[in-house]
């Protein structure tokens, strides 16, 4: 079984006319045989919801600070989101199922430990509070929906052995899930075409690159700022042991993953 796992967010693809254009294209590419497997994530529409009700957002190394009220919002946002998918997917004829990364007890997580940042001169130790970290990956059940003919479509709340919830990070369980199910390409579905030797030139695009080769284009400036991220994401997971990463264009009108099977230079490949 050849299986793609595609993982956005609200920074690449936001709003229906996105949803809508990302499953036109995910629907050719079933049509073509592909199994996919959608991971999302909804980190600006989260913090725009604790906001408008009146609530703190505080961020630490990137991670969301989480008590039980930041959960309780996270869950509602993404179930909604996912919801916001599964219409868009009915819309363009794909059988579609929503699901948390506990049901099914597909993704076992564990608490994160605490992590240690800088305040001013300051280092500080920070408790992430219900942030976890993916423990186990059990893909049985997504598997067998896959068997099905049905798309599984996974929001990052998870679940420990205790049946505690917590919020983690949407790439890290894209990873994970891929590294496991032995997926033949991981896409990260970002707002940049993928690596550029010059960010104010889209056609400078490198179609493929090691993790040797990323080492060299962060030491010598081209990969820089905000880029930085998305590659160390990409980076890790390759480490976890998937194949292969591609990183895409959510906001590319011509293709967004649709051609992703047809070996053309899409977006920019990772490989270690």
């Amino acid at each position: 079984m050849s299986i793609y796992l595609m993982k956005f967010g609200g920074n690449a693809i936001r709003g229906k006319e996105d949803l809508d254009r990302l499953a036109a294209e995910m629907a050719q590419l079933v049509k073509k045989g592909a199994k996919i497997i959608l991971v999302h994530g909804g980190g600006p529409e989260i913090t725009a919801e604790i906001e408008k009700r009146g609530m703190r957002t505080t961020m630490a190394g990137g991670f969301r600070i989480t008590d039980d009220e930041v959960l309780k919002v996270a869950d509602e946002v993404l179930k909604g989101l996912n919801d916001d998918v599964l219409d868009s997917l009915k819309k363009a004829g794909v059988k579609a199922k929503g699901m948390p990364g506990y049901e099914g007890n597909v993704i076992s997580c564990v608490k994160k430990e605490p992590i240690t940042v800088k305040d001013g001169e300051t280092t500080i130790t920070v408790d992430l509070g219900l942030v976890g970290e993916v423990d186990k990956v059990r893909t049985e059940y997504l598997k067998d929906l896959l068997s099905q003919e049905v798309l599984p479509v996974i929001y990052p709340i998870c679940a420990d052995g205790s049946g505690s919830r917590m919020n983690v990070n949407a790439d890290t369980v894209a990873s994970g899930i891929a590294a496991a199910a032995g997926c033949r390409e991981l896409i990260f579905i970002t707002d940049v075409p993928g690596i550029l030797r010059n960010l104010k030139d889209p056609g400078s695009k490198i179609d493929s690159v090691t993790l040797e080769d990323i080492d060299a284009l962060i030491a010598d400036g081209t990969i820089s700022g905000g880029m930085i991220p998305k590659v160390e994401a990409c980076r890790k997971a390759i480490l976890s042991g998937v194949s292969a990463v591609r990183m895409v264009n959510g906001k590319d009108k011509e293709s967004i993953v649709s051609d992703v099977m047809d070996n053309k230079p899409h977006g920019t490949l990772i490989t270690r």
